[in-house]
């Protein structure tokens, strides 16, 4: 039973073919940017990266006739529930359509032509927009502005399954907070396995190594108006060049750490004060279970660095046991999405 995975990236494509559980190979095409310059837009790249992607499968030696499903990372979709969607006419028209130019669109995509042509099944799973909030949740504070659930689903809900598993627990009984360290920060409680609230992980919650996070609406207000930015500056600098970016002009925690290990107090101070955020952020989720939580769960990039672990800690091991995955394992957890449809764990979810 072998499963193509699909992640498409900016300037590469993550492909991986999974037998039994495990993978039989994970390896990221490389596309020069002198090449993808070639295309006026992302959907102009899918024959292209599909080529690759049929490339490195005869290069490892697989046929296309052996493959049983194909699975493709989550694009911009519409708000949906989390799980494992066959990908159908309308979820391809809302990836071809999508307002938002994003590299993930082309997952769903070359895996549904792909899976075509072989009659097999293609889905996604899991995309960023999964939307499983209580009513309560929506509610921002103001009438004409509506929280919305933005988060990095995949890399949750695979961590939250693993611990199920690994504890001998039925993912719907899970009342647990899963939070995601990375380039962004998602911290999500899971209420009987739904992902209930979340902090939006491109605009609020805890500011992280190049985003913001929630900050001051009235000096927001005050820097829109100021005459200084675009908008299009902005939403960079909240997004791209905020958090650890800003204060310390580095994404790179590895750095960051290295440079509070000689000395540096004020590298200190900014490190000690995300953890702080992130922190009190999982304490506002533990509030959502009514205190009601078996476990708080790390899992992400950041979550290899054991100094930054420790300090969150320190502030909220009183609240749940803590558990560690580090990493991300996105080709991982797409292809354990598969294996749970094509086991009977899981149904496969209609995209309408």
């Amino acid at each position: 039973m072998k499963i193509l995975v699909i992640n498409p990236g900016s300037t590469s494509t993550k492909t991986a073919v999974f037998g039994g559980g495990e993978p039989i190979f994970i390896e990221s095409i490389h596309h020069p940017s002198d090449v993808l310059s070639q295309f006026n837009s992302l959907k102009e790249q899918k024959d292209f990266r599909k080529e690759k992607i049929v490339e490195v499968l005869k290069k490892h030696n697989i046929s296309l006739d052996q493959l049983k499903v194909v699975i493709g990372r989550g694009g911009i979709l519409k708000p949906i529930e989390a799980g494992t969607y066959r990908v159908n006419n309308r979820l391809m028209n809302d990836l071809i359509q999508s307002k938002v130019e994003h590299a993930s669109n082309l997952g769903g995509i070359i895996a549904y032509e792909i899976a075509a042509g072989l009659g097999i099944p293609a889905y996604i799973a899991d995309p960023v927009s999964v939307d499983e909030f209580e009513e309560v949740a929506r509610v921002s504070g103001l009438k004409e502005i509506n929280r919305i659930s933005l988060l990095h689903t995949l890399n949750i809900r695979a961590n939250a399954f693993r611990y199920a598993e690994e504890n001998s627990k039925k993912f719907e009984d899970l009342n647990i907070i899963v939070a995601h360290l990375g380039g962004g920060i998602s911290i999500a409680p899971l209420k009987n396995g739904k992902i209930v609230d979340v902090n939006n992980a491109n605009e609020g919650g805890p500011f992280s190594p190049e985003r913001a996070g929630s900050l001051p609406s009235v000096d927001v207000m005050k820097m829109s108006y100021s005459g200084k930015y675009e908008k299009n500056e902005l939403v960079r600098l909240f997004t791209k060049k905020g958090g650890l970016v800003s204060y310390l002009g580095v994404n790179n925690m590895s750095e960051v750490i290295e440079k509070i290990r000689i000395g540096d107090k004020y590298a200190k101070l900014i490190v000690d004060a995300m953890c702080y955020q992130i922190a009190k952020e999982i304490g506002a989720m533990a509030t959502v279970l009514n205190g009601n939580v078996e476990a708080i769960i790390f899992t992400g990039g950041l979550s290899h660095n054991k100094e930054l672990i420790d300090e969150i800690g320190k502030r909220v091991n009183w609240i749940a046991p803590i558990v560690v995955y580090p990493g991300e394992g996105e080709m991982s957890a797409l292809a354990m999405a598969a294996f749970r449809v094509l086991k009977g764990e899981e149904k496969e979810r209609e995209y309408i």
